[in-house]
């Protein structure tokens, strides 16, 4: 792949991406202008009202569509000098999605389902079952890898959605609201298994898009959209801070 990128700390960088859908007078601009970064071993919330363009963010920093303009760099490749096959060979090996509503395959087990990345990269079922199963390990499943999606809680199947993200030691996690359908509880595990990923020593990072505040105190950094524009940002630790004040 070519066009690499010189700090090896840096998974993620957006310099000035703009997106833009339509146009002339019916255009509208989801992303202005955006410079964002995220470092191995540290994880951003993106905080903002519905329609300030955080999903549009993670859909054009995980490489599902091109910026109208700006560049993003993952992993020290810029996406704009790669080929399409060359795309979606770093979304399959450096690239993790957990989304709201799962996405997960109904036919297939949770071995299955965290498993076939790996397959549609190549590997074979019975070499991609075991970096499969150690993935279901660490969020906890491995005793439900025979279970299909209809087998298990909702909580439980958005930890195979996380366990399939990073499968194959993928480095960049980008998570979309990814507790949004689960109950306080649940979506807390769910947020530790997201922070464990990131602070395990492998090299990971992510980006948590939430509305809540206490979710997004998860995270090392926060920053905040409004109508496509980086707006604020302030270090995770001050929420935390805030809410404790509030809950006293």
């Amino acid at each position: 792949m070519t066009g690499h990128a010189a700090d090896s700390d840096i998974l993620l960088q957006l310099d000035g991406v703009s997106m833009q859908y339509g146009r002339g007078e019916t255009a509208i601009t989801a992303l202005a202008g955006v410079d964002l970064s995220v470092s191995r071993g540290e994880l951003v919330a993106v905080m903002g009202a519905s329609g300030s363009g955080k999903s549009t963010l993670l859909t054009v920093a995980g490489g599902l569509t091109p910026p109208t303009s700006g560049e993003v760099v993952v992993e020290g490749h810029w996406l704009s000098q790669l080929s399409a096959r060359e795309l979606a060979t770093l979304r399959r090996r450096s690239l993790g999605f957990v989304f709201q509503d799962f996405n997960l395959i109904p036919s297939l087990t949770a071995l299955e389902n965290v498993s076939l990345p790996l397959e549609l990269d190549g590997w074979t079922s019975k070499k991609a079952h075991r970096p499969a199963l150690d993935a279901l390990t660490i969020v906890e499943l491995g005793d439900r890898a025979g279970h299909f999606p209809s087998d298990l809680s909702g909580g439980q199947q958005q930890r195979v959605a996380i366990a399939r993200a990073v499968v194959g030691g993928r480095s960049l996690i980008l998570a979309d609201e990814p507790t949004g359908a689960l109950d306080s509880t649940t979506g807390e595990l769910v947020l530790r298994m997201l922070r464990s990923r990131v602070d395990a020593g492998a090299g990971a990072g992510g980006i948590l898009v939430t509305h809540d505040a206490r979710h997004a105190a998860w995270a090392d950094r926060i920053v905040f959209l409004r109508d496509g524009r980086i707006v604020d940002e302030s270090r995770a630790s001050a929420v935390s801070s805030l809410l404790a004040g509030l809950q006293a």
